[in-house]
């Protein structure tokens, strides 16, 4: 591997009598982790290495064909970089319950689903991303793990300002320089210089300024990148602590884990290098507001008014515990959404540009409702509402690249494919051929379909 000259002069003195184990670790082979999806509700018999870190994160031996696993698409396991699980740890000591979380900066959605697992029913997590095109990659993510109590955005950091006082916690995993990725990306290395890591340092104040205000006092910002050097890591750090009043938090961790402490005296920070974890280069910190500022109340302009017509019962029936639920109309387009959480919705609503929320049920068309592909694959789904077909691995990789699939004996109307058990999508049988509702946007498109059947949890 080709290291900038000055990247070498300057990290080397981070490291000193490491940095040969470190320039080692550079040149071998990336590990490959992948985290469970345990809100599946699936039996999986997994012979791994776990992730210290994490418990439902899992090493693998060699990277498998992903494209071609269903239960991938099925959402039951997400292709996670395993020193970024570290945030679960944080979580779990700094989480709560009945919370309102933000991951700012959240495609394609690692973070978030593991977030997302760590959340009870009355919690909140809204997932953002400022690149158009990139936040529907994080929507059909965050679809495909199932939570319903999950809210997709579309905004620069600055929109959330007017949020005052909104977020128990945010996590802010900054842009960065990218050092952390140079084992695994080769752009990283030739886009890397000095004055990026100076851009990338002042961009990431800029953007923890922005977002400050809509945390509430007493509330935990998680500050996380993927570099190695100082200016946008613990130097960031103490500029949220002197600038932002904010007090630095410590998290419980392990010391075979093999996580490096702060490089800074004063700085309580973890950093993840390869010569040390089986993983990218990591670093995160916590952080509590300080601040004693009031928080005034946001004026909730619903763009739900009273529907004039209520969605059916027997279309409610399609999820579980309905009660729980909201069920409400935009356009064509039925929606549910927690009730303890409605009016959260309707206030960022207001404010943001939203991509994706709750759960969609599906779209009216004449006299009926075509059930949508988040109606399939949500943790919510009553199963009991559809008539069922399993299908084998080559019938599923068919469906999944939006081709017509044949399904004898089975009766015409819609029906909820699954895979090993688990929901795929929808199909509209009309006899001789089944019409495909999966995504067009979603399809698989390759065309090297391997031979062998691809299980990598099983």
């Amino acid at each position: 591997m080709n290291l900038p000259d000055d990247f070498i002069i300057r990290t080397k003195p981070l490291l000193k009598e490491e940095w040969d184990n470190f320039f080692t670790a550079l040149n071998s082979d990336t590990p490959i982790s992948i985290r469970i999806n345990e809100g599946k509700n699936t039996v999986m018999h997994i012979a791994l290495q776990h992730v210290p870190w994490n418990s439902t994160g899992y090493y693998i031996d060699k990277r498998p064909q992903f494209t071609f696993d269903p239960l991938l698409h099925a959402g039951c396991y997400y292709v996670q970089e395993a020193s970024s699980m570290f945030i679960g740890q944080v979580f779990k000591q700094y989480g709560g319950k009945q919370v309102k979380v933000l991951d700012l900066c959240a495609a394609p959605g690692g973070k978030s689903t593991l977030i997302a697992d760590l959340l009870d029913d009355d919690s909140l997590l809204v997932s953002n991303e400022v690149i158009r095109s990139r936040s529907y990659i994080l929507a059909e993510n965050i679809m495909k793990w199932g939570r319903p109590n999950t809210i997709v955005t579309n905004n620069d950091p600055a929109d959330f300002s007017k949020l005052n006082s909104f977020f128990d916690t945010i996590l802010v995993d900054a842009p960065c320089s990218g050092e952390g990725m140079f084992r695994k990306d080769d752009v990283a290395i030739a886009e890397w210089s000095v004055d990026n890591v100076k851009l990338c340092k002042e961009r990431q104040q800029r953007i923890l300024a922005d977002i400050w205000p809509a945390l509430k006092t007493g509330g935990i910002l998680i500050y996380s990148t993927c570099t190695y050097n100082l200016e946008e890591n613990e130097e960031n750090v103490r500029w949220i602590q002197n600038e932002l009043n904010a007090e630095i938090l410590s998290v419980e961790i392990k010391a075979e884990w093999g996580i490096s402490p702060s490089q800074i005296d004063g700085i309580v920070a973890y950093r993840f290098f390869p010569h040390k974890t089986k993983g990218e280069g990591f670093f995160c910190a916590v952080l509590r507001k300080n601040d004693s500022e009031r928080p005034y109340t946001i004026k909730n302009k619903s763009r739900d008014k009273k529907n004039k017509t209520d969605l059916p019962i027997v279309y409610k029936d399609y999820i579980r515990d309905k009660d729980r639920f909201v069920f409400y109309q935009k356009d064509n387009v039925w929606n549910a959404f927690s009730k303890n959480l409605y009016d959260d919705l309707n206030i960022l609503n207001a404010q943001l540009d939203i991509v994706s929320e709750g759960i969609c049920i599906g779209e009216i068309k004449g006299k009926d409702l075509i059930p949508s592909q988040s109606l399939a694959l949500s943790n919510e789904l009553n199963r009991e509402a559809f008539v069922v077909c399993d299908i084998d691995w080559k019938t599923a990789i068919t469906y999944l690249r939006k081709e017509v699939i044949i399904l004898d004996d089975e009766p015409k109307g819609y029906i909820l494919l699954t895979y090993k058990n688990v929901p795929l999508g929808f199909v509209k049988n009309i006899g001789n051929r089944a019409n495909n509702l999966y995504p067009q946007e979603w399809r698989i498109r390759s065309s090297k379909v391997p031979a062998e059947i691809v299980n990598v949890i099983d």
